[in-house]
């Protein structure tokens, strides 16, 4: 019995690779024996080898079975030892399944995808902007990064989670951030100096534009005296954390029910939207890509962050302009094709 224990253990402990070797070794060999011992009764090797299949794993179709002492005999054996290595294998399957289970929960696991954003320091912000672009694309992935130890919304399976630094190379690499469409990075709240949260930001902006410089960065930023040094390290789009919130409170009290055209122009769930259209080949002017845009219901705001195009419609629209209207989304979806 000792010597029948030590030999389990061994077995259990077997690397995977070793133990499917095994396996597939015991199968193909106990195939060979059952149809050498009775080649009348299955006829060729195939049907043996469906057979012994059948009986490791308890299905007992019975439309095979062996007739001779010696194929009883070895039916018994396969009963003992087939079964046993079937049920191992399983197993080792269900163990490795719990393993990767563990490991996404723990956030170890590389990603492995592209033309996915990237959201870096968790918090509320980064919940509310996880939820607010899965309203726009259910199916886009996300990647978290975080220095936390448990995947944040292990529910949401669009959300993979990577627990690392993330000013570091081998934390960005794991988030296949050289294939990312984009990168929010959150302030962190944990640190309370807001100099160093800005500083934190910087150096992820700075670690991120180094790997993948065409990548769309947005960072959030705390002081607004740094804002030069972020648009030193290329940070395409930064937000002030406490600027919105206060400019946005001090119209909501001087000109009633502003907030809410802001609010349902951020938000994808209120009212319209905001969203960027292609050019088309005739328009030539401002002027005819607002009345335009105006025939289906929509209406031109910008030109990238020029909010005063309609007080230019009769300059040319140039070459690299990237126009912006408020629509609904039948009507976003009718302008872009």
């Amino acid at each position: 019995m000792p010597f029948f224990l030590r030999t389990v253990m061994k077995a259990l402990q077997a690397r995977n690779k070793t133990v499917t070797l095994v396996v597939f070794a015991f199968i193909l060999v106990g195939a060979t024996v059952a149809f050498l011992l009775e080649p009348s009764t299955f006829g060729n090797w195939f049907n043996a080898l469906y057979w012994v299949l059948t009986t490791m794993a308890t299905v007992g179709y019975g439309d095979y079975y062996a007739t001779s002492f010696a194929g009883k005999l070895f039916t018994m054996f396969l009963y003992l030892f087939g079964i046993g290595l079937l049920s191992m294998v399983i197993g080792k399957i269900i163990d490795g399944i719990s393993s990767l289970s563990k490991q996404r929960e723990a956030g170890q696991l590389s990603f492995y995808g592209s033309d996915h954003i990237v959201i870096i320091n968790w918090s509320k912000k980064a919940q509310y902007a996880i939820d607010e672009i899965l309203s726009f694309d259910s199916f886009l992935p996300i990647v978290v990064i975080d220095e936390m130890d448990r995947h944040p919304v292990s529910n949401r399976s669009e959300v993979h989670f990577i627990s690392g630094d993330p000013t570091l190379e081998d934390t960005l690499e794991k988030a296949k951030i050289k294939e990312a469409r984009a990168a929010i990075i959150f302030a962190d709240a944990r640190i309370d100096e807001p100099a160093l949260v800005d500083g934190k930001t910087l150096l992820i902006a700075s670690s991120i534009e180094r790997l993948h410089p065409n990548i769309h960065t947005t960072a959030e930023i705390t002081q607004d005296k740094n804002i030069k040094n972020f648009r030193h390290a290329q940070v395409n789009e930064f937000v002030l954390s406490h600027d919105a919130v206060s400019r946005l409170a001090v119209r909501s009290a001087l000109r009633h029910g502003s907030s809410e055209i802001i609010h349902q122009l951020i938000s994808k769930d209120i009212g319209d939207d905001i969203y960027e259209i292609p050019v088309k080949s005739e328009w030539r002017t401002y002027r005819d890509a607002f009345l335009g845009v105006l025939e289906y219901g929509a209406t031109l705001i910008s030109d990238r962050g020029d909010l005063g195009i309609n007080r230019k419609l009769n300059d040319s629209i140039p070459p690299d302009a990237r126009l912006y209207v408020v629509a609904d989304q039948a009507t976003y979806e009718l302008l872009s094709k």
